[in-house]
């Protein structure tokens, strides 16, 4: 049975979505959302009103739609985040699916899109498309380039690639890091990163129990 493993904000996990934590699996978008909106909750106050981190569901929705998608996300207030990080899918329809992922990063300061990919090139087309759509809501005509990033060694850590440059970029951007160090993300870090998310969601699953008292 595909039991309901946590209910965290807008995200629900199911085990057959925390079993793909396990390598060699490919992430979906329920467990990339899921961690994007942890990342979220983790912010410093300081810094939670100039952050956004969309779900999958979100970024796929500004490649698709394009200037349709302009009314939907005024109430995100994208010009006013200094970060907005967007996980971006090869996948060309509407529907969950795909078979890449890679990290498209809004940049307030330098008015740039930084296309983070982990297998270089693969993904580019539908990050510049992503880019273009967004870019009629942002300020100053942002341009895009593709950033180097930390190369994957396998077909299936894609996504733990993205959640893990997702959330070095949340941790020093806001230090004032003008050259954002991405070294430390190598492979034994992604397999590390793997195992810590599950032990989060196993937490946070006994904390909601805990506290409705089954």
């Amino acid at each position: 049975m595909d039991q309901v493993v946590l209910s965290y904000g807008d995200s629900l996990l199911r085990s057959s979505d925390v079993a793909l934590l396990d390598a060699p699996h490919w992430l979906n978008d329920n467990i990339i959302g899921f961690i994007f909106e942890f990342l979220a909750s983790k912010l410093p106050p300081s810094t939670t009103e100039k952050v956004a981190l969309l779900s999958p569901e979100v970024s796929q929705f500004i490649k698709c739609c394009g200037a349709d998608a302009r009314e939907f996300l005024e109430p995100l207030e994208l010009p006013k985040k200094e970060l907005v990080l967007l996980p971006v899918n090869d996948n060309a329809g509407t529907e969950a699916g795909g078979t890449h992922w890679s990290l498209l990063a809004y940049l307030r300061s330098v008015r740039e899109f930084l296309h983070y990919d982990s297998a270089p090139g693969t993904n580019a087309p539908h990050a510049r498309l992503m880019a273009k759509n967004l870019s009629s809501l942002l300020v100053g005509n942002p341009c895009y380039r593709e950033e180097e990033a930390p190369a994957q060694h396998n077909s299936y850590d894609c996504g733990m690639y993205v959640v893990c440059v997702a959330q070095a970029l949340c941790e020093q951007y806001f230090r004032g890091c003008n050259n954002l160090n991405l070294q430390n993300i190598t492979p034994q870090y992604v397999t590390e990163k793997r195992t810590e998310w599950k032990e989060i969601i196993r937490g946070l699953g006994s904390l909601a129990k805990a506290s409705s008292g089954l």
